[in-house]
């Protein structure tokens, strides 16, 4: 299977480099998402099966005073690539998030759901996501959340570093979504991609962790798992304000993904151990 990624140093673009060995990675020295005909041209040049987009601007607080540029990384470069990709007849993997929703409710989105990003973060990914819809070619948008890992900046190594130095910790009780692990996600995207050459169809996805949770409950199951003895104390959103408003509701209805590819939602409970072991040795 011959796969062009774009991405090399984001958590899900590390686990696929673990995964598959012979494929072609594009950091942003070889393809910046600054520079949307850029990406298209290395589609356009490369000899691949399949394109995964696993690069894109996740600082969701950043993206509020830098919109025009976050919508470039997540909006325009996608779309070009995706142009490209179904130039060549090639199909075009995409991740996205749940923020493209407005966060209302307790029931998880379905794939079909209206769509409502709070800021601009979600509207750039958004834009993204109707790009690659409007290319034409067989594409997958695989919506995600809340991706941990031991690479990069996430979750569990925040907690991590905060559990060690603290005694207690205030962390926001009232948004609930599925914690994924990067693992996971490449591991759904490498399934999907063979599928999609041998002529399955893509569409657009959904794919997150089990059990749904807060992040309250989530920072104490990592206490729980690494031995910390440090206390969480549940907080209201309201008390922790960011210059990007977050979802309250993050769940995702994933049974279209498990119906169509066979890819069902991984228990982040009982990954948790492979990551702080991997974090905690490394």
């Amino acid at each position: 299977m011959k796969l062009l990624v774009f991405g090399k140093t984001g958590q899900v673009a590390r686990e696929l480099a673990r995964r598959l060995p012979d494929a072609r990675f594009l950091g942003r020295e070889e393809a910046d998402l600054t520079d949307p005909a850029a990406c298209a041209t290395a589609i356009t040049a490369a000899d691949a099966e399949a394109i995964i987009n696993a690069a894109a601007w996740t600082a969701v607080d950043k993206a509020e005073a830098e919109e025009a540029a976050a919508t470039v990384v997540n909006g325009d470069a996608p779309t070009a690539m995706a142009r490209a990709a179904a130039a060549k007849g090639v199909p075009f993997l995409h991740i996205s998030t749940d923020y493209v929703f407005d966060g209302q409710g307790d029931q998880p989105f379905a794939p079909d759901h209206p769509t409502g990003p709070l800021g601009a973060y979600g509207r750039s990914k958004l834009v993204g996501e109707e790009g690659v819809r409007a290319a034409g070619g067989n594409h997958l948008i695989l919506r995600t959340s809340w991706v941990v890992s031991a690479h990069g900046t996430n979750f569990v190594k925040t907690m991590l570093r905060l559990g060690r130095e603290r005694d207690t910790l205030r962390v926001v009780s009232d948004q609930i979504g599925g914690p994924t692990p990067a693992g996971a996600i490449a591991e759904a995207l490498i399934t999907a991609a063979s599928k999609m050459i041998g002529g399955a169809q893509g569409a657009t996805h959904h794919f997150s962790g089990s059990p749904d949770t807060s992040w309250a409950d989530f920072a104490r199951e990592i206490m729980r798992q690494a031995g910390l003895q440090c206390h969480i104390e549940d907080i209201p959103t309201a008390d922790y304000p960011t210059p990007a408003r977050r979802p309250l509701n993050s769940r995702l209805n994933c049974d279209s993904f498990v119906n169509d590819f066979g890819v069902s939602r991984p228990d982040w409970i009982d990954t948790l151990p492979v990551i702080l072991r991997e974090i905690l040795m490394g």
